[in-house]
């Protein structure tokens, strides 16, 4: 189970993407350009001393990414979205999946969404935007790896 953080925005989510990757044993994918410079004080200062247990990989497009993915990973791309209609409760997740988070502040483009296997949502109130991107990232890789029995220790 992986996660793919698409063009971040916010630093200190991505320092706690990067700890909760560590934690559970997922790889993390950072595709960049990030909205923030990449300076490794500022993101350790979220991700404190799990940075160094965090399994990161860098890709530097969206293509490099998907080019990646084409040589070396297998399986299904996995769209965190507040517009699918599928709740990530009733998605059969498979140990190959990569979840993908989009950016803080807009998602991810009609071109990236076109790209992905599935698509789920966590429902929430109607009147409520979204959930942090950390925290949707940790509900949704908690149910994945629940289904999959893939809690690594």
């Amino acid at each position: 189970m992986e996660i793919a953080l698409f063009e971040p925005d916010i630093p200190q989510n991505t320092g706690a993407l990067m700890r909760l990757a560590a934690c559970l044993g997922a790889r993390l994918h950072i595709i960049e350009p990030c909205g923030f410079p990449w300076e490794i004080r500022r993101i350790k200062r979220t991700a404190l001393d799990y940075y160094e247990l965090a399994d990161i990989m860098r890709h530097s497009s969206w293509q490099a990414f998907l080019d990646f993915r084409q040589i070396q990973q297998p399986g299904r791309l996995v769209l965190l979205t507040t517009k699918a209609p599928v709740p990530y409760t009733d998605f059969s997740f498979a140990t190959a999946d990569t979840l993908l988070l989009g950016r803080e502040s807009a998602g991810v483009p009609d071109y990236v969404r076109g790209a992905v296997d599935a698509q789920v949502t966590i429902p929430m109130r109607s009147e409520a935007r979204s959930l942090n991107v950390a925290m949707a990232a940790a509900m949704v890789l908690g149910e994945a790896l629940r289904q999959v029995n893939n809690v690594t220790t």
